[in-house]
């Protein structure tokens, strides 16, 4: 029995409803949204309405025994794994996107998990070839699918043979593309993407896949155009609250700009790094061999990447590597600083991009690391130096970007680390006599980050300075480009029209808001301690391929 519910988005058809207690989980499939149980953080268990994005047979973990058993904990709720199966339908695992989270929480879960109790709905069916679009809904090229459900298709591409569990045979199949051997973090596309781009673009405004959010164009978050100058006139300072927005960017969904990315779903569990065991967020290329194993182990220092920790111990014995494989250039109490060139540490470079392409879901991999230099946080203590983040950076630049991918490792996340990797690129192009800018887009956090940072250092030079500042003269003595600055005061509401021209003003909320911010204490970039000078490449070293 299929029914249908109303809806109000014009003249798209209804999604198709099957009643809950009338199907099997046999009926389950790729696209249809479904009730789930997920654990809570207080012990519990709620029911949340998911996307079922891939289907696949129960991975066997061959570095396991089969009496193996595992505790794992997940949002405060301890739960066992076991390789052998309790319930039937447990021979399945779904790939959901939770209804109203971030896609970084997208995850695996088991089929004894789906609630058939609850209503099943299908996907929203396709108007036929031809069909003239409703009022108030744009005019699409015939044939043309929108761009959500185009990118829905490319995203379930590659899990649709698998898609029912009546024809999942095969344990262990998996659907993802073979590893890249070489990977860096790059934001640009491939000719091949662009050319999907191009055949997806609709007349009129272009949009985003449903969840999706544009950076260099960010709707209804803070406007940080690239022309500095405001559309329309902003809102109230009091309507802009870092509460909703944090709210929005947890509940908005991709920021890829990749089309290829966004159809690789989740590929890893669990990452252990030194004492730290994290969840992944997104698709990284690791080898296959290691997809879907319960934890990957990862050597700290050298990072690299084992199956097992038996493995990871061995590994351990033989490792000398107590820090990056570079120079350090900054040290303050326990914080450093190491300056590593990709052509020269290709091997480490590499591992480090896998790493952190398992928390970057905007940026495109490349197989080449060698025309960046990378700068990494550490911790010191007495066992060595541990990667606490690190920012990448074109060695020659035409769009004078001073950072290509920015990454604090989630375990190290909210105890102001992002500010510190940000201020010491500044630090760096203060050092080169440049204007720098991060490169774009910018995830969701990072966004976040680079924004107070602007706010705070403007504000604060401003109310240091006796004397009467120009834009520029903030550009000279920041580093920070005109543009950011320009959107940065337009966004705080700095600008103000006295006797015929535009003057900076400070009003008391910004000020208030600025003293809360200075009154918490952190950590800060002091330049004395930076021995560095701006590396230099002739001509050959620039020639990478």
């Amino acid at each position: 029995m299929v029914s249908t519910h109303a809806n109000n988005e014009g003249s798209q058809e209804p999604a198709p409803i099957t009643p809950g207690g009338t199907y099997t989980i046999q009926t389950v499939s790729v696209g249809c949204k479904i009730y789930i149980r997920r654990p809570t953080p207080d012990g519990g268990d709620e029911e949340r309405l998911a996307e079922i994005l891939s289907i696949r047979d129960k991975p066997v973990n061959p570095y396991a025994s089969a009496s193996a058993r595992r505790t794992k904990t997940r949002g405060g709720v301890k739960e066992e794994e076991e390789d052998t199966l309790d319930k039937p339908e447990d021979k399945w695992e779904y790939f959901v996107h939770w209804d109203q989270f971030n896609k970084r929480l997208d995850d695996w879960v088991t089929g004894s998990r789906l609630v058939l109790t609850r209503d099943l709905e299908w996907p929203r069916p396709k108007p036929p070839p031809g069909k003239k679009a409703g009022p108030g809904s744009m005019q699409r090229a015939p044939g043309k699918a929108p761009r959500s459900q185009s990118l829905l298709k490319k995203a379930t591409s590659n899990a649709a043979a698998a898609a029912s569990p009546t024809s999942a045979s095969t344990p262990g199949r998996s659907a993802f593309p073979s590893p890249s051997p070489a990977p860096s973090l790059k934001r640009k596309l491939t000719d091949g993407e662009e050319e999907e781009e191009e055949e997806e673009e609709i007349e009129g405004d272009d949009i985003d896949a449903e969840g999706e959010m544009d950076v260099d164009g960010e709707g209804d978050t803070f406007e940080l155009n690239v022309n500095g100058a405001p559309t329309e006139t902003p809102p109230p300072l009091s309507a802009f609250s870092k509460e909703q927005e944090i709210e929005k960017l947890r509940t908005s969904g991709s920021m890829t700009q990749s089309i290829s990315e966004i159809a690789r779903v989740k590929n890893l569990n669990r990452l252990q790094i030194g004492k730290h065991e994290v969840e992944a967020w997104y698709f990284s290329p690791y080898p296959k061999e290691y997809a879907h194993l319960p934890v990957l182990y990862i050597c700290e220092f050298c990072l690299s990447y084992f199956p097992s920790p038996m493995m990871l111990s061995r590994h351990r014995q033989r490792c000398t590597l107590l820090h990056p494989p570079g120079n350090e250039i900054y040290r303050h109490q326990d914080i450093s600083f190491f300056e590593l060139d990709g052509k020269r540490q290709l091997t480490w470079c590499r591992n480090l991009s896998l790493l952190s392409k398992c928390f970057l879901d905007h940026k495109t991999l490349y197989y080449d690391v060698t025309p960046f230099m990378y700068y990494v946080m550490c911790q010191r203590d007495s066992t060595g130096c541990h990667v606490i983040g690190y920012f990448s950076k074109e060695k020659e630049s035409a769009e004078n970007y001073n950072v290509a991918c920015i990454l604090t490792l989630p375990q190290h996340q909210r105890h102001g680390y992002g500010k510190v990797l940000i201020e010491f690129s500044y630090e760096l192009s203060k050092k080169e006599g440049k204007l720098g800018s991060p490169e774009k887009p910018l995830s969701d956090l990072g966004l976040l980050s680079y924004r107070a940072y602007w706010a705070e250092v403007i504000v604060e030079l401003l109310i240091n300075t006796t004397d009467e500042l120009s834009i520029d003269d903030i550009a000279q003595k920041t580093s920070i480009t005109h543009a950011d600055i320009m959107n940065t005061c337009t966004t705080l509401q700095l600008f103000k029209h006295y006797k015929g021209q535009h003057i900076i003003c400070l009003s008391e909320a910004v000020l208030e808001k600025h003293e809360k911010v200075r009154n918490k204490r952190r950590r800060r970039i002091y330049a004395e301690n930076l021995i560095w000078k701006p590396p230099v490449f002739t001509r050959d070293q620039l020639r990478f391929y």
